[in-house]
């Protein structure tokens, strides 16, 4: 497929949307955006003063207060710490961008139990894993030594790939219902768009989100035998069957392009990357007269974490421009599947309204945050498919 039409130079066509949808999507984006900002600089500040400030004298607290002369024990400690002083000082800005916000503007059906209980969920496998992570990687610095980066970032790459299959199959269903797709008319679309790919027909799936939003959401997840397309009942519900199989055909198309598995490569660079200046940190803010990996101490943790943390958010913008190339390669292939122009048309502007997404936001701030590309773009580039399409 020629995509080169699909990264035409952006241009807009905006959704059917009444003056209070369009003020309300607006005004939905940029209290996201605002709460966004504040939380870097929360994420920033706290990861800065527990660096700089506060490692070194609660490493101290934890081994003569506390008595843990285990430097395993030490580091978990700290770990934990660390995490729940930043849940904790994160806690009002999350509740009332997650809950309050989401009220506000109609999106979310949650109680507060059940949001209460969704994000103690959410932080306790969020810890786990974390735990697990700077377990292991002090674990290659205290016994593998100058090349404990390289292994680290070989890890990262298979604990990627585990977790692209695990994901559909284990963790996705702690916070939603997912079942097989039962729809004999979809599932015949799905076939018919499938023809030609090596995307199974078992792979589509009903997630029911109904229950605790008004968003539509669709999705391709997991990797091998665990790949599938998942619907939010959502859209299956709010969507006709045309514009169900545009949805269908985009996603379609992340599998044919390999869009995951670049990803993951990605990933796997950016891991590098990231060992690899933690490295760097590691032999430059040493105290030792002659440096020892074995006798880093649990003190820098903060500072890895805070070299990680400024690394992702300087690749973001890299990363939101290259989701964005493989949304449009997927809007463009969808079009191509279907040539339903009008049916395309129709879904983003529904997923614009249900979303309460913002049709036309400020180029820096698309550039910066935003993974998908905005709505009128999207519809912009619906038009120009219809202008190549022969004339009746």
């Amino acid at each position: 497929m020629d995509a080169t039409p699909a990264e035409a130079p952006a241009t807009e066509s905006a959704p059917e949307l009444t003056a209070k949808q369009l003020a309300d999507a607006k005004a939905y984006g940029n209290a996201k955006l605002t709460c966004r900002v504040i939380d870097l600089v929360i994420d920033f500040s706290f990861l800065i003063a527990i660096a700089f400030l506060a490692a070194e004298p609660l490493d101290r607290w934890l081994t003569h207060s506390c008595g843990l002369q285990s430097a395993w024990l030490r580091l978990m400690s700290l770990f934990l710490l660390v995490a729940v002083l930043h849940e904790l000082i994160s806690l009002p800005l999350n509740f009332y961008s997650g809950y309050m916000l989401e009220h506000k503007f109609g999106l979310s059906r949650q109680s507060i139990v059940r949001w209460l209980c969704r994000s103690l969920l959410q932080h306790a496998l969020v810890t786990v894993f974390g735990l697990l992570m700077v377990s292991g990687m002090f674990a290659l610095i205290w016994y593998v030594g100058p090349w404990w980066w390289f292994v680290a970032a070989a890890a990262a790459f298979l604990v990627s790939v585990l977790l692209g299959q695990l994901v559909p199959v284990l963790v996705l269903p702690l916070f939603y219902k997912i079942e097989r797709l039962e729809d004999a008319d979809l599932l015949a679309r799905f076939t018919s768009l499938t023809a030609g790919t090596t995307l199974s027909i078992q792979g589509v799936y009903r997630m029911q989100m109904s229950s605790e939003t008004s968003k539509a959401n669709a999705m391709l997840a997991g990797m091998g035998r665990t790949r599938r397309v998942i619907l939010g009942d959502t859209l299956l519900d709010e969507f006709q069957e045309d514009e169900i199989a545009v949805v269908l055909a985009h996603e379609i198309g992340h599998h044919v392009f390999g869009h995951i598995t670049k990803l993951v490569v990605l990933g796997a660079i950016m891991s590098i990357l990231n060992f690899w200046l933690c490295d760097l940190a590691l032999r430059w803010t040493s105290t030792q007269a002659v440096f020892s990996y074995a006798a880093v101490p649990v003190s820098v943790l903060p500072l890895l974490l805070l070299i990680i943390t400024t690394l992702s958010f300087v690749a973001s913008p890299l990363q939101n421009a290259l989701s964005r190339h493989f949304e449009r390669q997927c809007d463009w292939y969808a079009l191509e599947q279907t040539q339903l122009v009008d049916a395309y048309r129709s879904a983003f502007t529904k997923l614009a309204r249900l979303n309460k997404a913002d049709p036309a936001p400020h180029r820096l701030e698309v550039f910066l945050t935003h993974d998908h590309p905005p709505i009128n773009e999207r519809l912009a580039m619906a038009e120009r498919f219809r202008d190549q399409l022969p004339q009746a």
